[in-house]
């Protein structure tokens, strides 16, 4: 078949960006959406002008690198899909498919359909690590988890990490991803001796650079993963529940100090202060 790709080209940021037309034909229903991209960068380099510049790696739905609208809707017209799996199979010969970068105040451009998803990055870093000891492998049963527990995890766990689900919401919300990487740890034993600290400053960090969750839910279908919407609510519940635990000063002793100014300025075995008395500080 033959397809009409308008794609958005923008040098960087601060360029103004505009809209080009191109063909490409020989095109089969088999083909993704990164492989019709492979395919006009393959003639535009023949032709000897500068290839569109898009995020990929893995290709197999995993990694979460790729991203892109196609017809205004993120990663593609199939639902629950990234774009490295989505099939052209939708379209029909001779029609037009728009191709455009994330749309998100979040995500500056850097050039053509590539974006800055940084910002997620921040959001991550900003919950801190987990204390636990490291010192010696535990047994496997020391720590039981039960199935629902176990499951709901890997559920969460399961965000790629896309951005898709800013890019489709309207207000340009990060609470599906932040409220999947807030649930899966505290779903687990482990994640609870920083679940408040981590939670309060997950969400800071979250609205300081994305927009505000109105639960329009467009974020869902969006979602390569289908992270629901029980996620954000997670989320609420934990930040609501950590606002009155740092209003009634129940935060516990060794958590009552932001992540960064701990690692710097504690013992090396912090995680597993039992273990004082039988190292010494590096």
């Amino acid at each position: 078949m033959r397809l009409t790709l308008e794609v958005w080209r923008q040098a960087d940021a601060a360029s103004p960006g505009r809209f080009e037309r191109y063909e490409v034909d020989g095109v089969t229903e088999e083909v993704s959406m990164l492989e019709l991209l492979d395919m006009l960068n393959a003639q535009l380099v023949a032709e000897g002008r500068e290839a569109v510049a898009f995020d990929h790696d893995c290709r197999e739905g995993i990694c979460g690198t790729c991203g892109l609208m196609v017809n205004g809707q993120p990663h593609g017209p199939q639902d629950f899909t990234p774009a490295c799996l989505q099939r052209v199979r939708t379209f029909s010969d001779g029609d037009v498919v728009t191709l455009e970068p994330w749309r998100a105040g979040a995500f500056p451009v850097v050039r053509d359909l590539v974006v800055d998803r940084s910002s997620l990055d921040r959001i991550i870093a900003s919950g801190g690590y987990i204390s636990t000891a490291t010192n010696a492998a535990p047994e496997a049963l020391t720590m039981p988890v039960n199935k629902h527990q176990a499951e709901a995890a890997m559920d969460h766990a399961a965000c790629i990490g896309c951005g898709a689900c800013v890019a489709a919401c309207p207000n340009g919300a990060a609470q599906l991803f932040t409220g999947a990487k807030v649930a899966h740890l505290a779903e687990l034993p482990q994640g609870q001796v920083e679940r408040y600290e981590r939670v309060r400053s997950m969400v800071a960090t979250m609205e300081s650079e994305f927009g505000s969750c109105t639960n329009y839910g467009e974020c869902v279908p969006a979602c390569p993963a289908a992270i629901g919407l029980d996620v954000i609510s997670h989320l609420n519940r934990d930040f609501r529940k950590a606002v009155v635990v740092e209003r009634r000063g129940e935060v516990p002793e060794r958590t009552d100090v932001p992540w960064l100014a701990r690692l710097r300025g504690g013992p090396w075995w912090q995680s597993d202060p039992g273990d004082a008395g039988e190292h010494t500080e590096r």
